[in-house]
């Protein structure tokens, strides 16, 4: 979180904290609650970024540092920075239509953008508005005649990659979303006041909520054709999300997509060794943003031991708490193959749609560029474990902190 005494005059966003403050003052607080919450205490969203802050970055000087290289190939996609778009449910109450603005954003900056299966804007309404290929989120659901409709469609429009996210057998609690009448049925007053906070925001009124009809899941209208409004979904989506998905299904999946598979929703080296058995060709460590179950750990902390047992066989991700280029840096330096981005383009797409994006991904990149030279690499590549320090520990003198992570403090969580 940015501390008030640095943010200056105020005259233009910065970071991506300054487009989260953009962003709750522009939405209804039941969306912006939505967009910034997770479960429970919220404790593993604040570890997320905490984990960041305890790592250090190693300056280097007096090293050629004239040509970098940003580009990396993820899962047989080039890409200009090692970035995607994280899938992010009900985008598009955001802003208006926002994953196409988004898909144009992360086109225009050569990165990845990831097609939620919660999303506003149809897999159909995004391939028509971008021409680079984009990525589809997957929950393996209980109508499986349903889910393989959607896979070909995912396919027809020529998706590379399928984000298949297996850590929501069950809901977790998110309880802003209790707290502000989203999970249940309200008295009047509540009613009231709910529909209160939606008038009280006239620019949102008007450029989502009138100016962005449909607010529907455009993936799922032929699954529910009767619907007109997002709750007119929920009942058929909470009752799709099935408790029994074993790692046999994911062979099922398999024999309905024909592209990479990317295990989405992974913190424990046993389900790492058991993904990659099954045949996926990457996964992402991730806690759901820490939207589903709290008091687990962060993802950057996990991610090393995950590097470790699995690397050399499929493509390792990372999301969770990533909102700078420094923290791409420092994940890529303990193994990623790339990140993930879910709440900083949330916010910036709420603050100022496809510009705001696009100047998020501006910024890391120039972030990026910085980290690399003052740690004297030259390629994105090339980081390991020498690139980083553990925050309050200095070098040994003649110590090259070797590229093993116990150099730099995360033997901790090796064990």
């Amino acid at each position: 979180m940015i501390d008030k005494d640095t943010r200056g005059l105020g005259l233009a966003p910065a970071t991506a904290d300054d487009y989260r403050e953009l962003a709750r003052r522009r939405l209804p607080r039941q969306l912006f609650d939505y967009l910034d919450g997770a479960a429970y205490e919220e404790q593993t969203a604040g570890a997320n970024r905490q984990a960041f802050s305890r790592l250090r970055l190693r300056q280097r000087v007096m090293r050629d540092v004239s040509q970098l290289n940003l580009s990396a190939r993820v899962l047989g996609q080039e890409l200009a920075l090692p970035l995607i778009l994280a899938p992010l449910g009900l985008a598009g109450a955001m802003a208006r239509r926002a994953e196409v603005q988004a898909a144009r954003a992360a086109e225009r900056a050569g990165v990845a953008f990831c097609e939620s299966t919660v999303s506003i804007c149809s897999i159909e309404e995004v391939r028509a508005a971008t021409t680079a290929p984009f990525w589809y989120q997957l929950y393996v659901m209980r109508d499986r005649g349903y889910t393989r409709e959607l896979l070909a469609r995912a396919q027809a429009a020529g998706c590379p990659v399928l984000v298949l996210t297996v850590d929501l057998a069950v809901m977790g609690a998110r309880y802003r979303d209790t707290r502000n009448g989203m999970t249940g049925a309200l008295p009047l007053v509540g009613r009231l006041a709910r529909a209160w906070d939606l008038l009280s925001h006239p620019h949102w009124l008007l450029d989502v909520a009138i100016r962005g009809k449909p607010l529907t899941f455009g993936n799922l209208a032929a699954a529910v054709p009767d619907a007109r409004s997002l709750p007119a979904f929920k009942a058929w989506v909470d009752s799709q999300f099935d408790p029994r998905i074993t790692w046999t299904d994911l062979a099922w999946v398999r024999e309905n997509w024909r592209g990479k598979i990317l295990v989405k929703g992974v913190l424990d080296v046993d389900d790492a060794r058991e993904a990659a058995a099954a045949g996926a060709d990457g996964l992402v460590v991730s806690n759901h943003g820490g939207r589903q179950l709290d008091s687990v750990a962060a993802s950057i902390d996990a991610l090393p031991r995950i590097v470790d047992a699995v690397g050399d066989r499929l493509e390792v991700l990372m999301d969770g708490g990533v909102r700078s280029g420094l923290d791409v840096v420092k994940a890529l330096a303990l193994g990623a193959k790339a990140c993930m981005l879910g709440r900083a383009w949330g916010y910036a797409v709420a603050a100022r749609g496809e510009a705001g994006v696009a100047h998020m991904l501006s910024v890391m990149r120039q972030e990026m560029e910085v980290a690399l030279a003052l740690c004297g690499v030259t390629d994105l590549a090339a980081l390991d474990g020498e690139a980083l320090v553990q925050a309050g520990q200095q070098l040994r003198p003649g110590d090259p902190a070797s590229g093993r992570h116990e150099e730099f403090g995360i033997s901790a969580i090796r064990d």
